[in-house]
């Protein structure tokens, strides 16, 4: 049975599982390595199913790249900004926390939504390493220029714990595929996949919300507060990128990695920002913790919604046959 058809459904019923076990178990804190471990497993299934080798021929579409980091690192950051002052102006610590989440675009899970969505992998994951080292690198002009204030972050420490959590299952990709061969594990992507990056996402969003249901529930206002800012936020950067991949004639799985490369956000990696630069702040770091249970069914339903558009989009620009494009802006085949 093909569960990727409930996928909002699941992820929304993980975060409410999660939420009622630590609540119940008394759980204060989740380990990094309970939500790490399914994350990793999660992204070697993925991993193993793309082309890795047509990730260095990715880098060459200068429009994509141009693209994304325009929507990323111009587009984002303005916007929390204007948020945060709209809904939380009042609220600094609201704001920080906003903007922290906002301005940094995922760096592993809009991998895992683009392959659900047959968007194409190889090319979202080509864009990784410059978000990951300008959102870092930005993080301390964001805050000082929209809040009036710097912060020193242990970059060296926060940028080898994300280069961990994508390096190895990326190595051991390698690894297996070299061992087993492609085409013995492709049979069993095509029958398995999609349900086991399903599983193990929903595990990891369970453990994510268990160690937070305590603080989550002394601030169930806070949660609605910030339900409308994050939808304004979502529907934007799913029009706005939408329209610039048509725009740029991008056939859907372009064009669909670009908008989960500018939907997706990093709150790990703000979170663990936000614990170290913000200790007697707690606002702050629970802003990013309401975040992605806000987040994550979203980008579920907008992955449902895309495959549903597959069949019926149109670029507006000129759109390149399958064989005049690079193998790396081909789709990944094996995703439901």
């Amino acid at each position: 049975m093909e569960i990727g058809r409930f996928q909002p459904l699941a992820i929304i019923g993980a975060a409410v599982i999660g939420i009622a076990l630590g609540t119940l178990l008394g759980i204060d804190g989740t380990p990094a390595m309970a939500i790490e471990i399914p994350l990793m497993a999660l992204l070697f299934l993925l991993f193993l199913g793309v082309d890795l080798g047509a990730i260095r021929k990715s880098l060459s579409n200068f429009r994509f790249a141009a693209s994304a980091l325009a929507l990323n690192f111009i587009l984002t950051p303005c916007l929390a900004f204007g948020l945060g002052l709209l809904f939380f102006g009042d609220e600094p610590d609201i704001r920080i926390g906003l903007i922290m989440l906002l301005a940094t675009p995922c760096t592993d899970w809009y991998l895992v939504f683009t392959g659900m969505s047959r968007g194409n992998v190889e090319l979202g994951l080509s864009i990784l390493p410059l978000n990951l080292t300008l959102q870092i690198a930005l993080m301390p002009v964001y805050l000082f220029v929209f809040m009036g204030s710097e912060i020193d972050m242990d970059v060296p420490s926060l940028l080898w714990s994300m280069v961990m959590v994508l390096a190895i299952p990326f190595v051991l990709a390698l690894v297996v595929k070299r061992v087993a061969g492609t085409q013995r594990i492709e049979p069993v992507l095509d029958a398995h996949g999609d349900n086991l990056q399903i599983l193990f996402l929903c595990i990891a969003v369970a453990m994510m919300f268990a160690g937070e249901s305590r603080d989550l529930l002394d601030n169930t206002s806070l949660l609605l507060e910030m339900f409308i800012p994050l939808m304004i936020f979502f529907a934007s950067l799913l029009t706005v990128s939408q329209l610039l991949g048509r725009a740029e004639g991008f056939p859907y799985p372009d064009c669909t990695a670009l908008s989960f490369t500018s939907l997706a956000r990093n709150s790990p990696l703000s979170l663990a920002i936000a614990v170290a630069a913000f200790p007697d702040q707690p606002l702050v770091s629970l802003a990013l913790v309401i975040g992605p249970l806000i987040e994550l069914p979203i980008l579920s339903l907008i992955s449902w919604a895309l495959l549903r558009t597959e069949k019926t989009y149109r670029p507006f620009g000129k759109r390149r046959s399958v064989e005049e494009r690079p193998a790396a802006n081909r789709r990944v085949t094996y995703h439901q």
